[in-house]
């Protein structure tokens, strides 16, 4: 691997321009401007910004690249509208093709979605709409039938059954190697170095052989389900383990899943959600796995050498995987932890345990929170709160929940305010440093990997629209070039 020398950079809250010298993959040097050599390139960059390259910690990798050839149900504002832009794309699509479309969110709906209405429009053609937090698909009888499953009243399938038959979509409308290509290189020019991949899938296996085809613009912790974790450990494998002889893929973290979404009013709450009657059944949404065998899972992962990631919404959500952390007595991350009670944001601290969060999900979910979650929206999304407690974040996107854009991420944790709206809750923002170091896994230091990205404003001091679109002119991975514009 040839060097490359990166002159006239500057980084963000330093004084003076610096040059920096990247070997062997990873930083070599760093001296004032005009005094750097390095055997190799040099690329000027006329004092722009350098800092390290961006993770993206929670995307489902799948979804998120079948996510570009979905039908958008994202603008649809009613079980109706939905159904108007799927029964266009059938009539625009082939005979015997299936329309899938992606992006509704039915929690502010004002009419009923039944399986009737879907089925009307659909006929006896396959059609599949997916929820925008990826928790439910309302489908058509004939998607039922392909798909081996039962639908719900209204004709949606949620939760574990969605998800055990969710994979299946691969088989209706296959992905290449070129499409994940062209996915991570598009993440590559937004900074993007890693990823952290959570798809409901054989990760550990498709990753590698993606790699291999040439899909190399990223670093992948390949996260596993607890339906393939038993495989992983047979084979010896822990977490940080290299999956691949380039070490871009490497074995992740266990998930599990205890509850379900806000969307989907699934989020496991103490307090029902409006319209249930306290008691009834799903009143304050589903456990998807129980207490006892959430101990069990961490249990078996913590004696394998395996991390943990628990996926946990609603508040009573977060007390159960908070209680159980502590009686495995494990380190790992609590995914999403938007609802939390005001007495355990400190628990994450003190457990160890780190809040992998979403920083747009709160901009995407504000009114569906203040209809659903009213009275407690002080605690949601309470990113604030979590680091004045002394807790560490993470920041993703849930790719395609929302753009896999750390910048985007990083503005809304700063500003909490996107679309010209008033900020929501800004006692909940976080300085824009900390927002910045929940995106990063290096540093601009001696000895670190050559993960870098090259912007051209300096992200400690750009306004928030500057920020959220923060042009990038390279990105660098282990010294390689993923992303170049200059």
């Amino acid at each position: 691997m040839t060097g490359v020398l990166l002159a006239g950079a500057r980084i963000p809250g330093a004084a003076d321009a610096v040059d920096i010298a990247i070997e062997g993959g990873a930083i070599t040097a760093i001296v004032p401007a005009g005094r750097g050599n390095a055997a190799g390139e040099r690329i000027d960059l006329d004092g722009r910004w350098v800092t390290p390259g961006l993770w993206d910690a929670h995307i489902h990798a799948v979804q998120w690249v079948t996510a570009e050839r979905r039908v958008d149900l994202s603008a649809a504002g009613s079980a109706a509208e939905t159904l108007r832009i799927a029964a266009t794309a059938l009539a625009d699509a082939a005979a015997g093709r299936p329309v899938i479309g992606y992006g509704f969110r039915d929690a502010l709906w004002g009419d009923v979605p039944t399986a009737a209405e879907i089925d009307r429009v659909a006929g006896e053609r396959v059609v599949i709409l997916i929820s925008g937090d990826l928790h439910c698909a309302w489908i058509s009888a004939a998607a039922a039938r392909v798909l081996g499953v039962e639908r719900e009243a209204g004709g949606f399938v949620r939760e574990a059954a969605w998800f055990a038959v969710h994979g299946r979509l691969d088989e209706l409308d296959p992905l290449t190697s070129d499409d994940f290509r062209r996915a991570t290189e598009a993440a590559a020019r937004r900074g993007v170095v890693g990823v952290v991949d959570f798809e409901n899938d054989d990760n550990l296996a498709q990753w590698p052989a993606r790699v291999a085809a040439g899909v190399t613009s990223l670093r992948v912790s390949a996260g596993v389900w607890p339906d393939r974790v038993e495989a992983a450990i047979a084979a010896g494998l822990r977490t940080g383990d290299a999956l691949e002889p380039s070490g871009l893929v490497r074995m992740g973290p266990l998930k599990i899943v205890v509850d379900g979404s806000l969307n989907t009013r699934t989020a496991w709450c103490w307090d029902p959600y409006p319209g249930f009657a306290p008691g009834a059944r799903g009143a304050c949404g589903e456990v998807t796995v129980p207490p006892e065998r959430l101990v069990e899972l961490l249990r078996r992962a913590k004696e394998a050498g395996i991390g943990a990631a628990v996926h946990a919404i609603g508040d009573r959500a977060n007390t159960v995987v908070l209680d159980a952390y502590e009686r495995v007595g494990m380190t790992g991350t609590i995914e999403h932890a938007q609802l939390v009670r005001d007495e355990e944001f400190a628990r994450f601290a003190a457990l160890g345990l780190i809040a992998s969060v979403q920083p747009e999900h709160a901009m995407d979910d504000r009114d569906v929170a203040d209809r659903h979650w009213a009275g407690r929206t002080g605690r949601a999304f309470a990113f604030g709160s979590l680091l004045r407690a002394g807790a560490e974040l993470r920041l993703g996107s849930d790719a395609p929940v929302a753009p896999l854009d750390p910048w985007q991420a990083i503005a809304s944790a700063v500003g909490r305010e996107r679309d010209g709206r008033e900020a929501w809750h800004p006692e909940q923002r976080i300085p824009v440093a900390d927002a910045l170091r929940a995106s990063m896994r290096s540093e601009i230091a001696v000895g670190a990997p050559a993960d870098i990205a090259v912007v051209e404003a300096d992200p400690l001091t750009a306004p928030l629209d500057v920020l959220r679109a923060m042009p990038v002119a390279a990105t660098f991975l282990a010294g390689r070039a993923t992303h170049r514009a200059l």
